[in-house]
């Protein structure tokens, strides 16, 4: 596919809409930069721990890109290969790490057994854990790890010493990496969860 078909039109006013294969703006990418998109994955692999706004930021203050193409390479880093939404756990992990997607689909839909009214729901094209609504926790699928998080911040930082020292997890400010073939501590992931539903019942 030439630059002129996979990536001329960046969304920034161009009238194209940013649905489909990511890929198509690497050409553009390149042709702006100057440089590989290998080099921009490199740049945020080395800040998969940050949040999704932090990255954007990241290549649109730091390196001029527009806001389309900091998405897509940004969403790309972080295993979703295509904008267009996934609706439901199945599509989500349909082009997923084999490996890492059984361990998310065990995750969540053992956290739904073990957690009567909660459910799996799809958003900003993660899966998540709710109740009536409200998040309660997420796990996707990246190139290398898996990454989880607690909805509240405050319970990530009254387990981050658990994670980190007992299981030796990698924890950033908001979520956790996990392993993609992790042996489910089923004890660690309900402490989670029910300390994000006391969260969220303390807060009706």
């Amino acid at each position: 596919m030439s630059g002129s078909e996979a990536g001329r039109k960046d969304g920034s006013g161009s009238g194209t809409s940013d649905v489909g294969d990511r890929t198509r703006h690497w050409p553009a990418i390149e042709a702006r930069t100057g440089r590989p998109i290998d080099h921009w994955l490199g740049l945020l692999a080395e800040r998969s721990e940050q949040r999704y706004d932090d990255q954007i930021a990241f290549l649109r203050e730091e390196h001029g890109f527009s806001r389309t193409h900091a998405n897509a390479v940004v969403m790309y880093a972080r295993g979703s290969t295509t904008s267009r939404r996934a609706p439901t756990l199945d599509a989500y992990l349909a082009d997923k790490d084999p490996t890492g997607a059984a361990t998310v689909r065990r995750i969540l839909e053992g956290c739904v057994e073990r957690h009567p009214g909660t459910t799996i729901t799809l958003a900003w094209n993660q899966p998540f854990l709710t109740r009536a609504g409200r998040y309660l926790f997420s796990v996707g699928v990246m190139q290398r790890h898996l990454t989880a998080a607690p909805w509240s911040v405050a319970v990530l930082d009254a387990f981050r010493s658990v994670l980190e020292e007992e299981h030796g997890f990698t924890v950033a400010r908001k979520t956790f990496r996990l392993p993609l073939d992790w042996d489910i501590d089923t004890e660690l992931l309900d402490a989670i969860i029910a300390a994000e539903l006391r969260v969220a019942d303390e807060g009706r």
